[in-house]
């Protein structure tokens, strides 16, 4: 293990919140404050947190003063390192809110528990949008439309159904409708289940959920609320953005070199680049790089309608000299093209970039004025991974930006490539074990710095014992697919198997093997008295999917509706099997990212981390209750001591991945799978 020690903060939420590049520059000013007095209070904070350049643009010293004042107001009580990291939390979650954006893209936009402004324009054009897409809802058509101008929207979502039927709008199938609780009145429980499921179901579609809980959305918080609605929407709207949906996308760019630039764009800088190829084609002079103070003339909309749209639009609007009215104009043109437009001429005069966005993809999805050319098309579908690549790649994006680190993954095969977010992932799962000394920042304009970060990539997996024969950075770094996709399995498995060794009751952290959690699950289904059994992790049988219902019914008797359950003797049955089982999984507090296909197909890697997911709910419930005065049965097992067990419910939850990367299976234990050399990864 590398002799560099990162800094650790015993709380793993507030750990989660920054990289250890943020957290050594933090202790750094901590140690400063306590050096120069002996001790830090509430009252050191502001001077400090006004000269860092995440506040020293924003707000003064003494706003700074007044903000911390709100939820502490003896400026002389001492404070500890985490109270001073909490400070900066609080005061960085008012900062967002404040300038209407995020610390990076749209999708990373932080949810907090601070109470703040609303954005009436935007809640005013998320209601529209649901009115819209959900009017002819079975169960929210009774109460629906929503007026804006009141708080129905927030007192709606508060029994989880609607965040869930948005979830669905936005990736038809995310959720089986079945799954969730859509009685008129609804118990706790129930309504518990509902925000249950929505919050994983969220985070299986892309959304990063920071410091978001249940009880936050039964209580309605709009700030909250309107922060996860504007990330469903935008994930819906932007969902074509990419060379899978759109392949004539690629008539964009001229080059190979440049399409794999194109395929780790983010879905809002692929929009821009549409925006501005065809702005051109049309003279436009200026470059739009936003959706805000780019957008505020409405110069660029008139002339991107008269591009794409010249039947309904002239550049006779850039005659208009009132930006209201220029706007107004552009707003009606829009419609002629049946987009749905959900803005204001004010809100494009004021630049409002949430709004602009879906407003530029509405457009885009209406009319992209791209070509159909053959050539091009075959080009772009060339340069798309075949299903189950994709379905691997799916995984592990999604795996990883739910381990809320600050870079946010787009493409993996792309985004991994300079070796800073896999530096990120290893520092997440191994705390301490990166030495950001000697790691290099994006952008990265020099191959060799790119070369560098995978190189420490490598070094790291090797101290963590993965299996890296003959693999070197510059394989990363040069994209080899099936070593990347090899190196991210093993990556899962490692986080897996920690967290499940810290569980042990008895065995004082010794491994756990899957043969322990097969044994868990077959022995809980039969005292449940059900007859399934599994024998191993590939036993076809697992396709019906009964055996997992089973299971989640004997560690929660009430969670599965057994009217609902198939016998699955066909593809058609097991398929609604497949669904229900991830639904309830993620109802009961599982936060997985498999498909369908995964149970269908009884993907081995999938099983077993399924099961995993399941047994520790299951045992953190039990550790719950024997905090409770009640004694956990022998199969138990328990955090280690002092170890937050809340947080490791989610981290464990969080583990289910995709089967991986080769055709050899794992092994009984877990055994480190070999990655293929070079050549071997060719053949």
């Amino acid at each position: 293990m590398s002799s560099y020690q990162g800094v650790l903060v015993s709380d793993p939420w507030l750990q989660s919140q920054f990289t250890q590049v943020e957290l050594r520059t933090l202790k750094s000013k901590f140690i400063s404050v306590r050096t120069q007095h002996g001790h830090v209070t509430v009252g050191d904070l502001p001077p400090v947190f006004a000269k860092l350049k995440a506040f020293s643009e924003m707000y003064t010293e003494d706003e700074i003063k007044t903000i911390l004042g709100e939820s502490n107001s003896d400026t002389g009580e001492e404070i500890d390192f985490e109270a001073f990291l909490r400070a900066y939390v609080n005061l960085q979650s008012h900062a967002i809110a404040k300038s209407g954006g995020s610390k990076s893209s749209f999708l990373k936009a932080t949810t907090t528990t601070v109470h703040h402004a609303i954005n009436e324009s935007e809640k005013a054009s998320y209601v529209a949008h649901i009115n819209n897409y959900l009017a002819e809802d079975k169960f929210l058509k009774n109460f629906l439309p929503i007026d804006p101008a009141t708080n129905a929207l927030f007192d709606l979502a508060k029994d989880g159904v609607l965040l869930c039927k948005l979830i669905n709008v936005a990736v038809p199938g995310t959720i089986d409708e079945r799954a969730i609780n859509t009685k008129k009145v609804l118990n706790p429980w129930e309504r518990n289940e509902n925000h249950t499921l929505c919050l994983n179901s969220a985070k299986a579609i892309g959304c990063t959920v920071v410091n978001i809980g249940t009880q936050d959305l039964v209580e309605g918080r709009p700030h909250l609320l309107l922060g996860l609605i504007s990330q469903i929407i935008k994930i819906q709207l932007l969902a074509d953005l990419n060379l899978k949906k759109t392949p004539q996308l690629v008539e964009l760019v001229d080059d190979s070199k440049e399409v794999e630039e194109l395929l780790s764009l983010a879905p809002e800088k692929v929009l821009l680049k549409w925006m501005n190829f065809h702005l051109k084609k049309v003279g436009y002079q200026k470059q739009v790089t936003n959706f805000s103070a780019d957008l505020k003339d409405g110069e660029a909309y008139a002339c991107l309608l008269n591009a794409l749209a010249p039947e309904h639009s002239s550049l006779s609007t850039l005659d208009t000299k009132d930006p209201t009215e220029r706007a107004n104009l552009v707003l009606q043109q829009a419609e002629k093209l049946d987009c749905k437009t959900y803005l204001t001429p004010k809100d494009i005069v004021e630049g409002s970039p949430n709004l602009n966005l879906a407003f530029v993809a509405q457009i885009f999805q209406h009319r992209n004025g791209l070509s159909t050319d053959s050539k091009n098309m075959s080009f772009a579908e060339m340069m798309t991974d075949d299903p189950q690549t994709s379905r691997e790649e799916r995984c592990f994006r999604l795996w990883i930006n739910s381990l809320g680190v600050a870079t946010y993954v787009n493409h993996v095969f792309e985004d991994v490539r300079n070796g800073w977010v896999l530096l990120e992932v290893l520092d997440k799962i191994s705390p301490g074990s990166v030495n950001w000394k000697h790691a290099n920042k994006p952008p990265i304009k020099m191959p060799f710095k790119k070369v560098e970060n995978c190189n420490q990539v490598i070094k790291i997996g090797k101290e963590l014992s993965f299996s890296l024969v003959n693999v070197a950075g510059n394989d990363i770094v040069q994209g080899n697919k099936k070593l990347i996709l090899a190196f991210l399995w093993q990556l899962m498995r490692f986080s897996m198997l920690q967290l499940l060794k810290n569980l042990r009751f008895h065995s004082q952290g010794k491994e756990i093997t899957d043969a322990d959690i097969l044994n868990w699950a077959n022995n809980k289904v039969k005292k449940a008295g059900r007859t399934s059994q599994m024998e191993s992790f590939k036993d076809k049988n697992l396709s019906n999917g009964i055996f997992f219902l089973e299971l989640l019914s004997a560690v929660e008797p009430r969670v599965v509706n057994w009217s609902l359950v198939t016998k699955g003797e066909n593809e058609e049955d097991k398929k609604l099997n497949a669904n229900y089982i991830i639904s309830v999984a993620r109802k009961l507090g599982c936060s997985i990212f498999l498909l369908p296909e995964d149970v269908i197909e009884v993907n081995q890697k999938m099983m077993l981390t399924l099961t995993a997911s399941i047994m520790y709910w299951s045992l953190q419930q039990q550790v719950e209750e024997s905090e409770d005065g009640e004694v956990p049965d022998e199969s138990s097992v328990s955090p280690k001591e002092g170890e937050n067990e809340t947080a490791l419910a989610g981290d464990v939850s969080s583990l289910v991945i995709d089967d991986s990367v080769s055709d050899a299976a794992v092994s009984p234990q877990l055994k480190n799978e070999e990655i293929p050399t070079e050549n071997e990864s060719e053949q």
